[in-house]
């Protein structure tokens, strides 16, 4: 995710239909955009405008169905650190982020330090991602790795 200024941005009614209908459809010209919020259109552009320069919205992106794409392997990994200073923390985070097969890098707590969701095309595919990411980095402590064998839900939108 890009760094942004984590400073929360109040947001109003319009902001919040305008959200919902962009979350759905970022195509929407804004005259359709603003028909459906019921606003002017030059309203709309205003808010557009400051929904992307407060960081609200942070980009737009093409949603693709990986399984047109031919077998894909969904990877969900659980790493625990030796060490977990501020340090080691960002540098594992920092290290993991930059492979494109990984989609999803959280930290959390309770339990392992971060949750990785990685796409691959098959198990070599994480073989290889595992030798990269995690068999060199001597202060992994452990991985344990889930396959997702079924996905019953996936959404990207977020309830405004």
């Amino acid at each position: 995710m890009p760094k942004i200024k984590k400073q929360a941005v109040t947001l109003d009614e319009l902001d919040r239909r305008i959200l919902n209908q962009l979350q759905s459809n970022s195509r929407l010209s804004n005259a359709e955009l603003a028909k459906r919020v019921h606003t002017s259109a030059p309203t709309c552009l205003r808010r557009v405008r400051r929904l992307y320069e407060t960081g609200v919205i942070t980009k737009e992106v093409a949603l693709i169905n990986p399984e047109l794409l031919g077998p894909m392997v969904t990877a969900i990994c659980e790493i625990n650190l030796e060490n977990q200073s501020d340090e080691a923390l960002s540098d594992f985070e920092e290290h993991v982020t930059l492979s494109p097969r990984v989609l999803q890098c959280y930290r959390v707590s309770p339990g392992p330090d971060f949750v990785l969701i990685a796409q691959l095309s098959d198990m070599s595919g994480y073989r290889e991602l595992a030798k990269q990411l995690f068999a060199s980095n001597h202060n992994i402590r452990s991985v344990r790795t889930f396959f997702s064998v079924h996905c019953s839900k996936f959404e990207t939108a977020i309830p405004v």
